[in-house]
């Protein structure tokens, strides 16, 4: 990918010198309100124009509209963004309509820094498209940044990478080399995640979980989206979180799917498991996520009509996408099942 990555511990403190490297005077820093001080005590060293603290989940409209707005006002010629998706998605919406250049400094396991994928919320539903110019000119990954991730969060974030990488597995447009990329990613974070959660402060599990994520957001950034991300996106629509929903869904995507023969067997042996859907949901019970999306906001009364958005339009996937199949995937992850 054509941009430049720094990682390791400690390596956040290259901030100030990636962004004269870039040769911007004025960067605009992106963060959400709970993450302020911690972005603040990042970019000390860096001569910021100013801060934009009000990202939030799924990227609406209203609130891009502000954070463009402002980076226009201060004459920025750079955006940073230190956080999570949310916040790497600000900085995204805002390269999209004045080709600010991006730097990254990720706090989750999101992967959307490795990706030319933006998303705007409007409405009640979620537009999502690709362009160059959103993709980062330098992403920075310290592990020492997610230390105070909670592990709840961790999790849910870690599957939402996970997701990436075995949707790409069965991507229409897939390759060998992407197919050991994304391989390697559920493999990283299938055995770092646990030890993050049980162990919240081990820099190792922390380390390697990162490097799991950026191998997902490697994994799709050159494949297309099949049913697992096109239902989570009709989903975010409905307000769920997103990472969390993610993880919920992905098993029973999987089941779907499992026409997809070889991919669930490189899913199965990175879990080191037999069964690529139900070891993936064993996975999940395992790190303490919520396991159903009944249990984060979804009203029963929505499935039929979530099922319907999901197949208004068509697209690439492994078996039909068709709403008799859409519809029994959403009850089976609303109910919380062990696919089987």
């Amino acid at each position: 990918m054509p941009m430049r990555v720094v990682f390791g511990a400690g390596m956040a403190a290259e901030l100030a010198r990636e962004v004269q490297r870039l040769g911007a005077k004025r960067p605009l820093l992106i963060s959400t309100p709970g993450r302020a001080e911690m972005v603040r005590a990042v970019a000390k060293n860096v001569p910021v124009a100013g801060i934009y603290d009000k990202a939030v989940m799924h990227t609406p409209v209203k609130a891009v509209e502000e954070a463009r707005e402002l980076a226009r006002s201060l004459e920025a010629d750079c955006c940073v963004t230190i956080g999570g998706g949310s916040t790497i998605g600000f900085g995204k919406a805002i390269a999209l309509t004045s080709s600010l250049p991006v730097i990254a400094v990720p706090t989750t396991y999101s992967g959307s820094e490795m990706t030319t994928i933006w998303g705007i919320s409007e409405a009640g539903g979620k537009k999502v498209g690709r362009d160059p110019k959103v993709l980062p000119k330098v992403v920075i990954y310290d592990p020492e940044l997610t230390l105070d991730l909670p592990p709840a969060t961790a999790a849910a974030s870690g599957m939402n990478a996970i997701a990436h990488c075995a949707e790409a597995l069965y991507a229409h447009d897939g390759n060998p080399l992407n197919n050991v990329v994304a391989e390697e990613g559920i493999r990283a974070l299938a055995s770092s995640l646990p030890k993050v959660v049980d162990k919240p402060r081990d820099i190792a599990a922390r380390s390697e979980a990162l490097y799991g994520a950026w191998l997902a957001g490697l994994s799709i950034s050159t494949t297309g989206n099949a049913i697992h991300h096109k239902l989570c996106h009709v989903l975010g629509g409905f307000g769920l979180p997103h990472a969390e929903t993610h993880s919920i869904v992905l098993p029973h995507a999987l089941h779907y799917n499992r026409v997809a023969a070889e991919a669930m067997r490189r899913i199965a042996r990175a879990l080191q498991v037999q069964d690529a859907p139900g070891g993936m949901w064993d996975l999940e019970q395992r790190l303490g996520i919520p396991m159903r999306l009944a249990d984060i906001g979804m009203k029963e009364s929505d499935l039929e009509r979530a099922a319907r958005l999901a197949v208004q339009a068509p697209y690439p996937n492994p078996r039909p996408v068709e709403y008799a199949g859409v519809r029994e995937l959403l009850r089976d992850a609303y109910a919380g099942r062990r696919p089987g």
